[in-house]
């Protein structure tokens, strides 16, 4: 995830969902997979007849929105996606994790997170016209040729940091299962958007590369990653969080997929603020964002829960509880509202709540109401039109800065990809839905969550 600049930091650069763990108490061009059949277990009822599978039923947008407000966040797109147009080696592909907006930033750290992000941005925006469908082909095509052919990586997962103009691993950084995840899910939205051959046979071929079986090494439970210097961290995705993703992922696999089991095997632990009941398991709100920005969870439910209903529950917590911190902390209100894990003033800090966690001041993290734009538009749009209007200085070329504290009178100087990125998807999902239904075309993204137990219904 995000990574902080500081000397310290550096030496001793953790993913943030490592350090959200401290605090809670707990190789280059490889030839091609070959392709297996999928065993009985892993045959999903999708039946294809093309490469495609299945549409998808189309669902309208979560809520109809003025013209106001679909302007506003029309803006809010096209300033987000130039972070990933601009931030970019155009010959690779790689996109930075952070840029300080106020000088000319010449930093070389890309994230592979921020890149999977990015290659979803540009499917937007070639959709929405900001770019050329030739330019953001070229761009697309570089950044498949570059991840198959020359940026390392172990079993099929990549390192969490490179360089992004040669693409050599960062601060030792370890191979990262989510961040892969991430990664994957911007190329397979390229493939479904664009339908054009080159891409298509690139994006398989990634995709086809990943070992999910490695990853789960003798147990059901993923591990967070691996280094070449410890091997397998110490961690393991066993509680609700943004995992959804990569458990779907490799269980939608083609080559080397995940047993059913996989899915029943994370814990789903359930809280209560003010009356009202969610699964949840960190504080920071991210968690109920990151795999939603893909995967459709909209009328549909597994054996234990409507997820899309719960990260709706979880916003509205978070909200509720906000407001209340408005006791502590004057600036928060139903107008300016949200926290996650983000900068501050003091460095990069995992926070959030409830229960609260981490040093709150006061700190506003506009990617936490730009992340859950689906799930409670009225609210979220409210605070972000907000923060536009009577805090200039936490918005720049590149949209929302990271984060910003009115009591201290901080504005953060980056912009931090994951952050932009979940922000500008949210957005267009809020919009059109346009992420979720062409995401949700891909056959991997239909067999794992066919595989998962997931049924369509009609909320009450």
């Amino acid at each position: 995830m995000s990574a902080d600049k500081s000397a310290d930091d550096i030496e001793n650069l953790t993913s943030r969902r490592r350090l959200l763990r401290q605090m809670a108490g707990v190789s280059l061009a490889l030839p091609f997979a070959q392709w297996k059949p999928l065993p009985v277990w892993a045959q999903a009822s999708v039946q294809r007849t093309d490469r495609r599978g299945k549409e998808p039923a189309r669902l309208p947008p979560p809520t109809a929105l003025s013209p106001e407000d679909d302007k506003f966040l029309d803006d809010l797109e096209r300033s987000s996606f130039l972070f990933f147009w601009e931030q970019a080696n155009p010959q690779t592909g790689l996109i930075k994790d952070r840029c300080n907006v106020h000088i000319n930033d010449t930093g070389v750290v890309a994230s592979v997170a921020s890149t999977g992000f990015g290659l979803t941005a540009i499917c937007i925006a070639e959709k929405r016209g900001y770019i050329s469908h030739q330019d953001a082909r070229l761009r697309i095509i570089a950044t498949l040729v570059f991840l198959w052919r020359k940026l390392p990586t172990h079993r099929g997962f990549f390192y969490h940091f490179a360089n992004i103009n040669t693409g050599e691993r960062i601060w030792d950084s370890e191979v990262s299962s989510v961040d892969t995840a991430l990664l994957l899910c911007g190329i397979l939205t390229c493939r479904e958007h664009f339908q054009d051959r080159d891409m298509i046979e690139l994006a398989e071929a990634i995709f086809d590369r990943v070992d999910w079986t490695w990853l789960s090494e003798d147990t059901t439970l993923l591990s967070m990653g691996w280094t070449p210097e410890m091997g397998f961290l110490p961690y393991k995705w066993d509680y609700y969080s943004e995992l959804m993703m990569i458990y779907l992922l490799g269980m939608g696999s083609s080559s080397h997929p995940l047993r059913p089991e996989a899915w029943l095997a994370w814990k789903r632990t359930t809280f209560e603020y003010g009356g009202l009941r969610y699964i949840g398991s960190f504080a920071p709100l991210f968690v109920h964002q990151y795999s939603q920005a893909w995967f459709d969870f909209r009328h549909k439910r597994d054996k234990y829960a409507d997820y899309f209903q719960n990260s709706t529950t979880a916003t509205e917590v978070h909200r509720r509880f906000c407001i209340e911190l408005g006791k502590s902390f004057p600036d928060y209100s139903d107008d300016l509202w949200g926290i996650t894990a983000s900068d501050s003033d003091k460095g990069y800090v995992i926070w959030g709540g409830p229960p609260a966690m981490g040093p709150i001041d006061g700190t506003v993290v506009p990617a936490a109401p730009g992340g859950s734009l689906p799930f409670l538009p009225e609210a979220t749009i409210r605070v972000l039109k907000n923060i536009r209007t009577h805090y200039p200085q936490a918005w720049s070329r590149y949209g929302f800065v990271d984060a910003f504290n009115p009591l201290k009178k901080w504005y953060d100087t980056d912009i931090v990809g994951i952050d932009t990125g979940i922000t500008m998807l949210m957005a267009e999902n809020a919009r059109s839905a346009f992420v979720w239904e062409t995401f949700m075309k891909n056959p991997e993204a239909q067999r794992g969550m066919t595989n998962a137990g997931f049924k369509s219904y009609n909320p009450a």
